[in-house]
């Protein structure tokens, strides 16, 4: 417990969100924060740093929103996703009155802004989600304020269908917003939500240049709606939330030849995440592997000690507890270079099984 006087009574409940960075591990190939493998050259000249930077850099805005296919009003740009996240908690729920609704296993930082705020975490599932009929949904929903939908989600890669994001919106107009976070959107972009906000003033959907557009380093994201639903976030917004910098490195990525790049990237990432995967189905060092999208695999292993071999090997993945069980990874998809070091690991390990069967017969 704390001894300072000056902090809230719950300050020692809270639990700060644990990202892979966080996890202070060692090693030569890092595949456990699903960051892009292409590395970025950018050559920037500034010159008015002396100057406060545009809140919402114009040239940004109409960039992301041609990209989207958005009108520039219904484009708010932010500090990675994760501020957007914060934004639409702190403007449109009342702590220790309000919930969200999170369908588990799904991305921490949801949880971890509603507690920050004292706001409720009304507990479901991805099951219910993927399985459960929409009356189903709504009624599990109940009374939250928001329902994050992270599409694909992640840890598990798993896919809400549109028409179903879209069904849930209908049922709960005028009474939630539906948050649908696309990080990961760009590896399978005809399922995003964003072509449902002209209709749906309760669709939010959150993107961010940190995976596909291989800028994790930046901390650039956007929060896309309606004008309408937008409004009251900018009152709430911090007043220069996007440096000049970051600005001019974005407006660069968002160029029409940037993202022909991108998608080009996209496509190599899509086909090494499938011949991973087949590597992966293919290993008695593996019970199952999650069918799912994204830029990244999540597999249940056969012995949790293979994650402490891929470690000593300087193979850097990132464990999961899901299901109550610890013994889940996820594996990024790096280069083509990158995964064979996981190929490796892989044969390893199956050699070492085929190794213990003999000894045993």
């Amino acid at each position: 417990m704390s001894n300072n006087p000056l902090l809230p009574a719950n300050i020692d409940a809270l639990a700060a969100y644990s990202s892979a960075k966080s996890e202070k591990l060692t090693g030569t190939t890092w595949l456990n924060a699903n960051e892009s493998p292409y590395v970025k050259s950018i050559d920037i000249s500034i010159n008015d740093l002396n100057r406060y930077p545009d809140p919402q850099p114009a040239s940004v805005i109409n960039r992301y929103a041609s990209y989207a296919q958005l009108t520039p009003e219904q484009v708010l740009m932010t500090r990675g996703a994760d501020e957007g996240i914060e934004l639409l908690v702190r403007t449109y729920c009342q702590p220790a009155q309000d919930s969200v609704a999170l369908f588990l296993p799904t991305y921490g930082m949801y949880k971890v802004t509603a507690d920050t705020h004292n706001v409720a975490i009304n507990d479901l599932s991805q099951a219910l989600l993927l399985d459960g009929t929409v009356d189903e949904i709504v009624t599990a929903v109940g009374n939250s304020k928001l329902v994050f939908i992270c599409n694909p989600n992640n840890p598990t890669g798993s896919l809400t269908p549109l028409e179903k994001v879209k069904a849930i919106a209908t049922a709960l107009a005028d009474k939630a917003l539906i948050v649908v976070d696309e990080a990961y959107i760009e590896f399978c972009p005809e399922q995003s939500a964003s072509k449902l906000i002209n209709d749906f003033a309760n669709i939010v959907v959150l993107r961010t240049l940190s995976k596909a557009f291989a800028l994790a380093g930046l901390r650039t994201g956007f929060t896309l709606a309606q004008a309408s639903v937008l409004a009251p976030i900018r009152k709430v917004i911090a007043p220069y939330p996007v440096s000049t910098v970051v600005a001019s490195i974005a407006a660069s990525a968002l160029s029409p030849d940037a993202i022909t790049s991108m998608r080009r990237q996209v496509s190599i990432l899509n086909a090494l995440r499938a011949k991973l995967k087949q590597w992966l189905e293919a290993s008695p060092a593996v019970l199952q592997v999650l069918s799912g999208e994204g830029n990244f695999v999540t597999l249940k292993l056969a012995d949790k000690n293979s994650f402490t071999i891929a470690l000593e090997q300087g193979l850097v993945m990132r464990a999961f507890t899901l299901y109550g069980e610890n013994d889940w990874l996820r594996i990024s998809i790096g280069s083509e270079q990158e995964l064979e070091q996981v190929k490796i690991w892989l044969d390893g390990l199956s050699q070492s099984a085929t190794f213990e069967e003999q000894e045993v017969s």
